[in-house]
């Protein structure tokens, strides 16, 4: 009989275990997504940070190039300045130029004025005749030193007007080729304004498909960030309706278990009682004795036929009086449960569980915990003798001390009052991603691991990530 309940309760939770896996599935696929989503999410920020230094060096760039261009055209300016000034100096100078060659001209024009006047006068018939006009030898002398000083005047006057000329047009030359210099400075410079103009265009125009890249990459990013919370909602909706989809269908399962249990209980217990009805059963000198006191002191009985039984199988009418008035439930082995079916009470210490339950004391929880280590670890389970999750472990403890917590690891990270861990204390609750234990003190944890190990402690509560510590309030 115990063989067939147990058969149709590992039934039931094959069910429920089939719905569990269907959403889990879907579950995972899309957290499978989320992780995939959010590395992409991950590449394109990367993306966008590469693109902003890369536009940030263009910038830079730019504002080097401007300001040589600035520098460029300023030295422009001044060539053309230098440039003008030396027009003006190779124009000062054609005028120079223009006005000594007139003189020249008017000297060598006088001069040849008074040479052809002596010649036409007889030459030297001309001094000959200025001799004899002379009244004295004193006078002649004065004429002649004239006509000497004359002479000399006019040399001396075209020598100077010749140089003057000759200094002039070197000047003007020098003017020219300072000009020309000038002018294929100021070519240079505007070749290489023109130069830098191009290169700064060119930077321009990268910088701004830099502009388009980052437009378009934040756009995807803002898509990714968009699609992971959908991804996220969907996950919590299917996370809830799985642990709804469990919670219901282990209470139909606990529920059709619990009325087996009972069916086969009255069974047995009628079986039983057809069986030691009326039986009297006597010790080795064939004296009628109590069963129960023969168990107790281990004394060996024997039926009418002298054959020896168990004592066990044998039941008094009190001891079946005794057991009918025992007012607890049991399980499909026989154990006393409690009315929610996840604490055994021959598996707990009264006086602890007392103790924690009035005092609601973080080490009377630890405590209390501690008693369902090596229990098994059962996925959607609340049950501390029959197996729990991590959540339903913790939420199961935390129940016995008047503490309602959610059902879900994740929803148990908002719950009580946050602390840090370097102020954790005995009774705390340690949240990780996706996991949840209590914590002992001293580096230590309880909690209901996984299905290999069961319910266990774990000397290093860093073994994993901690997200938040919450303290009951």
């Amino acid at each position: 009989m115990k063989k067939r309940i147990v058969c149709l309760t590992l039934a039931l939770m094959m069910t429920a275990g089939q719905v569990a896996t269907v959403s889990a599935s879907r579950e995972e696929e899309l957290r499978e997504e989320q992780a995939w989503t959010s590395q992409q999410l991950d590449a394109t920020y990367s993306q966008i940070d590469q693109f902003y230094a890369a536009k940030q060096q263009l910038e830079a760039e730019i504002s080097n190039l401007d300001a040589n261009l600035v520098n460029v055209m300023v030295s422009i300016q001044t060539l053309e300045g230098d440039i003008s000034n030396k027009e003006a100096d190779i124009q000062q100078t054609q005028s120079d130029l223009t006005k000594a060659q007139k003189a020249k001209d008017k000297q060598y024009k006088a001069m040849k004025q008074r040479i052809q006047y002596l010649y036409e006068k007889g030459g030297s018939e001309a001094w000959f005749q200025m001799m004899v006009s002379a009244d004295n030898l004193s006078d002649l002398l004065t004429k002649a030193e004239y006509t000497q000083k004359m002479y000399d005047y006019d040399r001396q006057s075209l020598e100077t007007y010749a140089n003057t000329i000759k200094q002039v047009t070197q000047l003007g030359e020098q003017y020219q080729s300072e000009k020309a210099e000038l002018e294929g400075m100021k070519q240079e410079y505007e070749t290489e304004s023109v130069n830098l103009q191009t290169a700064i265009d060119e930077k321009k125009a990268t910088s701004a498909d830099y502009d388009n890249e980052i437009a378009y990459a934040q756009e995807m990013a803002n898509e990714y960030a968009a699609l992971i919370q959908e991804q996220q909602a969907e996950i919590e909706q299917l996370e809830a309706e799985r642990i709804a989809a469990e919670e219901e269908a282990r209470r139909q399962a606990e529920a059709e278990a619990a009325a087996a249990a009972a069916a086969a209980e009255e069974e047995a217990a009628q079986e039983e009682e057809d069986q030691q009805e009326d039986q009297t059963v006597y010790d080795k000198d064939g004296n009628e004795v109590d069963p129960d006191d023969a168990a107790e002191n281990g004394d060996p009985i024997y039926d009418e036929d002298g054959n020896e039984v168990d004592p066990s199988e044998v039941s008094s009418n009190d001891s079946e009086s005794d057991s009918s008035s025992d007012d607890v439930e049991r399980d499909e082995h026989g154990n006393v449960i409690d009315s929610d079916n996840t604490v055994d009470p021959d598996d707990v210490d009264t006086s602890s569980s007392s103790s924690g339950s009035s005092s609601g004391s973080g080490s009377a929880i630890a405590d209390y915990a501690t008693q369902f280590v090596g229990n098994p670890y059962v996925w959607g389970g609340t049950s501390l003798t029959n197996g729990a999750d991590c959540s339903g472990f913790t939420q199961s403890v935390y129940a016995q001390f008047g503490y309602s917590l959610p059902r879900t690891s994740y929803e148990q990270q908002n719950w009580g009052t946050e602390v840090s861990y370097a102020d954790a204390q005995p009774g705390d609750l340690i949240c990780y991603g996706g996991h949840v234990a209590i914590y002992m003190g001293n580096g230590r944890i309880v909690h209901a691991s996984n299905s290999q190990d069961g319910i266990k402690i774990s000397n290093d509560a860093t073994y994993r990530t901690i997200l938040s510590v919450r303290r009951p309030s």
